[in-house]
């Protein structure tokens, strides 16, 4: 049975008043008296229900990050980069997985309002603008990660994701690939349908460059590794692959060379998005298009706190991308 405050009390001859004053409002208590508290905390095993505290306040001291897939490393790094510093104001970050799913991230968006979250931070998988007005009216402050807010409705914090996509395709075409493959979905995801219009645009001038599209239901390793059976089964094939991400590249490398029919880059250059730490590692290092992963999450955070504190208009941090180039865009 959990140890109560009046346990507490009972025990250090106190009252209920006296302990909750030693745990919110120590100067206030007599230091011998103070003593005889924590001597009883510390022989009954106490544990305060900060939860229930909070809760009674209004609010909690706990942040929501809702992303679209947690086994991506890139939203791991960007967890990562808000936890650091959400911990510098004393703030913990809840973190919680949509799974590219519109049912998943309405359940958690119930989730972090009835946790009474101080604010909240997400990837939205689809056009949820209604909802998230509806969270701020009830006084949980909303900031967009990995995705630029329309008509400034919403603080934000994103990449060029067009900008990455032409980085990417020019990077490919000045290798001298003309046969260009964008794989990503699904094409909903606006981050997606960035980055391709960023290919598209550079691949149209340049002549007789193409540009193919091969949707996939989600940006994973397994629906890379399906991207490559068809990319191997094709008539035409490629000689270069745009994957919308990382993962997805490292699907499609790993494909392509347990089925033996392709040498990467020789035959098949293969571009990633993010340059998650596996693209380095990988057996042929991926080349890909450098997103700050930390820094957005840490920047977040910032915007998030400034929503807190109010009194300030809505910003939208753009950063630029960067291309690195490794073995698996090396020129023929």
């Amino acid at each position: 049975m959990a140890v109560s405050v009046r346990d507490v009390a009972l025990r250090a001859g106190v009252s209920v008043g006296t302990v909750s004053n030693v745990l919110n409002r120590r100067a206030t208590v007599a230091p011998a008296t103070a003593e005889r508290v924590l001597a009883a905390i510390e022989e009954l095993g106490f544990v305060r229900n900060d939860a229930a505290r909070q809760l009674r306040a209004g609010s909690s001291r706990s942040i929501g990050l809702l992303v679209l897939d947690v086994r991506n490393p890139f939203f791991t790094d960007v967890a990562r980069g808000a936890e650091e510093r959400a911990q510098e104001e004393g703030l913990s970050v809840l973190l919680a997985d949509s799974g590219e799913m519109l049912e998943r991230e309405s359940q958690h968006l119930d989730l972090f309002e009835e946790q009474r979250v101080r604010g909240l931070l997400i990837t939205p998988v689809g056009d949820v603008a209604a909802r998230l007005e509806r969270l701020r009216e009830r006084g949980i402050p909303i900031v967009l990660v990995d995705r630029m807010a329309g008509a400034g409705g919403f603080s934000s914090v994103s990449v060029d994701d067009v900008a990455g996509g032409r980085l990417a395709a020019e990077h490919l075409l000045a290798a001298g690939r003309r046969r260009l493959l964008f794989v990503g979905g699904p094409l909903s995801l606006a981050q997606v349908a960035d980055r391709l219009e960023g290919a598209r645009a550079a691949v149209a001038a340049v002549p007789h460059a193409r540009i193919d599209v091969l949707e996939i239901p989600s940006l994973t390793m397994a629906s890379g590794v399906a991207a490559a059976r068809r990319i191997l089964g094709a008539d035409a094939r490629p000689d270069a692959v745009f994957a919308a991400n990382d993962v997805v590249a490292l699907g499609i490398q790993q494909g392509v060379g347990m089925l033996g029919a392709l040498k990467v880059p020789d035959d098949l250059a293969i571009v990633g998005y993010d340059d998650i730490d596996f693209a380095a590692a990988a057996a042929v290092p991926i080349s890909s298009v450098r997103q700050p992963r930390e820094l957005i999450g840490r920047t977040a955070v910032e915007l998030l706190l400034a929503e807190i504190e109010g009194g300030h208009e809505r910003q939208q941090i753009v950063f630029q991308p960067e291309m690195v180039v490794r073995e698996s865009t090396r020129t023929r």
